[in-house]
Formats: C-alpha cells, structure tokens, sequence
C-alpha cells in the first residue's frame, strides 16, 4: 500500500507540474502568433488537441466512457468548452499578442477569483475574510502589471491598455468556464479518468463549433493556411496546456485537497514572469513582478480554508 505522505508528495508534485504546463503553453502560443491571427490559431490548435485526445482514449480502451458521460455532465463540459476554450482562449492569445506572456498570463491566471465569485452568487457559497483579502491582493496586482514605464508613449499606453483588460476579460470568461466543468465532474465523478473523458468532451464541442463557425469568423478558412511550424507549434501548446496540464491537475486533486493543489498550480505566473525576461527579452519591471507576485498570493489566500 502507498505511503500517504508518498501520495501527497505526488499531488503537489503534479500541481506544480500543471503550473510549468501552462506556463510553457503560452511561450508557445506567442512564438506561433507572429504568424497567425489569434482567431485561426485558436482553431488549428483546438483541432489538433481534440485528435490527440481522441487518440488517448482510443489507446487506453477508454472511448466508450465518452459516449456513456452523463446527459447533464456532456452539456456542461461542451458548454465550458465553447465558452472558455471558444471565447477565452482567443481573447487570451489575442492578449498574449498585445502585451506579451509576463503580463497577459498573471492577469489571465486571476480566473479563480471569478469562479468563487460567481459560486457565491449562485451556489449560496460564503464570502470568507481569506476571499477578500485575495481580491484586494489580486486587484492591487492586476494594477501594478497594467502600469507603463514610458506614460509618453500614448499608443503603446492604449495597446497595454487593452492587452490587460483583455486578459481579465479572459479570466472571467475562465471563470464562468470552470464553474461549468466543476459541475460536469461533480456529476460525472471526480477521478483522473473521468476529467480526462470530460475534458476530451469539451475539447471536441470547441473544434466542432469552430468549424462550424469558420467560414464567418475566419474567411477563407485561413486556419488551413498557417505555415506546417506553426500548425506544429500550436499542437503541442494545445496538448501541453488541455492535455497534460489538465490530467496533471486532475492528478493533483485526486491525491491532495483543492486548498493545497489549486495555490501549487497557481504559480505560473511567476514562471511566465521570469521566462518572459529572461529568453522572450520582454521588459519586466519591478511593479510587474511585484504585481505577479501579489496576484500568486491573492490566488492562493482563496483556497485558505
């Protein structure tokens, strides 16, 4: 029999694997939209994870289990899927285009502030001290990474602008997004495997509705003419980030309580921060670190039971 401390030294592992997943995806991502609009990336990313995933399931006998998922859980996961993957993954890359991975991620990561949110107006949850004091941590970081050095420069004022509130728009899109597929893994059961079948599912309602889309929302279907590296690139930013993230936080879940796996996984923007400076060549200044410190930490006062 494991060691319970083995199992839970598993679990952190994991969560902080998650965290280094998400925040090598959006290195990725960036790198891929010097050559692709954010719209025809998002879906040449989605339909090369959706057929990774599908493969995965075929490998482990598991495929079946996507046609048995609950009725309910199967429209919450698609729901999520077109909300968060659809809506906030295109705003999210069109944020990482505008300012760069060391402030569009933290901004981006504040997500579970809008979850507990939004579970505390409609599913009569509390608002804890911990829940305030988050919120402020995370607002006075939002605030520190949406600052500008050089406030001459009126254009690149407006683009940072709009990068930022982009990405927090992502974030309560995100939000919504997993208050969603929480409650399709409520209802389907909260295993690894399970999350990996509700995930493929919500994976496969994003590609289907992209393409369904496409002819008005990327004429000329440019997402088919995106350069074989680029298409490259975008595969394996999409398997990292809603393949093997995922799977590794659901991991994560399955060995430790959410109060100790949800802060772990939620240092990526620290990573995004210091890989932003030091191989993107962004300029991270201090009120940006600080700022990504403080919305880490804001992040993590959440999940203080």
């Amino acid at each position: 029999m494991v060691n319970a401390d083995v199992i839970a030294v598993i679990g952190e592992l994991a969560a902080l694997a998650a965290a280094f997943c998400w925040t090598l995806s959006p290195i990725l991502y960036k790198a891929a939209l010097s050559d692709a609009k954010p719209i025809s990336a998002n879906i040449s990313r989605s339909i090369s994870t959706t057929i990774f995933l599908f493969a995965c399931l075929g490998v482990s006998g598991k495929l079946w289990d996507l046609v048995t998922l609950q009725r309910d859980a199967l429209f919450l996961a698609c729901l999520s899927g077109v909300v968060g993957l659809c809506l906030g993954d295109t705003m999210y890359m069109l944020s990482l285009r505008l300012v760069g991975v060391s402030r569009a991620v933290p901004v981006g990561c504040v997500y579970p502030l809008f979850t507990m949110l939004f579970a505390t107006l409609f599913f009569n949850e509390q608002i804890t001290l911990f829940l305030l004091m988050g919120a402020i941590l995370i607002v006075v970081g939002i605030w520190l990474v949406s600052q500008e050095g050089n406030k001459s420069n009126n254009v690149a004022r407006k683009t940072l602008l709009k990068g930022v509130f982009t990405a927090l728009a992502t974030a309560i899109v995100w939000g919504v997004s997993i208050t969603l597929m929480n409650n399709a893994l409520t209802l389907s059961g909260d295993s690894a495997d399970t999350a990996f079948v509700v995930n493929t599912a919500r994976m496969s309602a994003t590609t289907l509705v992209f393409l369904t889309l496409s002819p008005l929302i990327d004429r000329q279907f440019q997402f088919m003419k995106l350069k074989r590296k680029t298409w490259i690139i975008l595969a394996l930013a999409g398997i990292i980030a809603l393949g093997l993230g995922w799977f590794l936080l659901a991991l994560s879940l399955s060995c430790i309580e959410a109060s100790r796996a949800v802060p772990i996984s939620s240092v990526s923007p620290l990573f995004a921060t210091l890989i932003g400076a030091l191989f993107l060549k962004e300029k991270v200044t201090v009120r940006i670190f600080v700022g990504s410190v403080l919305i880490v930490l804001g992040t993590s006062a959440l999940f203080v039971v």
